[in-house]
């Protein structure tokens, strides 16, 4: 488990980064607190949502995706790797 602080999540924000999303946090009223533009790599998420929203919101957005970790260096790829287990973890 990690902990919902700032830094992981500009962690989660800089792994969607180098798979080539674009992270805005506008206002809106999405029904799931968030808003992918497929075909133009934008993911927008309600601005109103504090920290620990925005961490399990980029989340899910993980887990949805699909992600070339090819590009992601050793630490980023260890960090994608944990993310991937919280997930089979909750499921299991």
């Amino acid at each position: 488990m990690f902990k919902y602080t700032r830094h992981t999540l500009k962690k989660i924000e800089t792994l969607l980064e180098r798979s080539s999303y674009v992270i805005r946090y506008e206002r809106g009223s999405f029904q799931s607190g968030y808003c992918i533009v497929e075909n133009r790599n934008i993911i927008v998420i309600n601005r109103f949502f504090d920290v620990e929203a925005r961490i399990n919101v980029l989340l899910d957005i993980l887990h949805v995706l699909e992600i070339d970790s090819s590009e992601f260096d050793e630490k980023e790829l260890e960090f994608y790797q944990k993310v991937l287990a919280l997930e089979t973890e909750a499921s299991a």
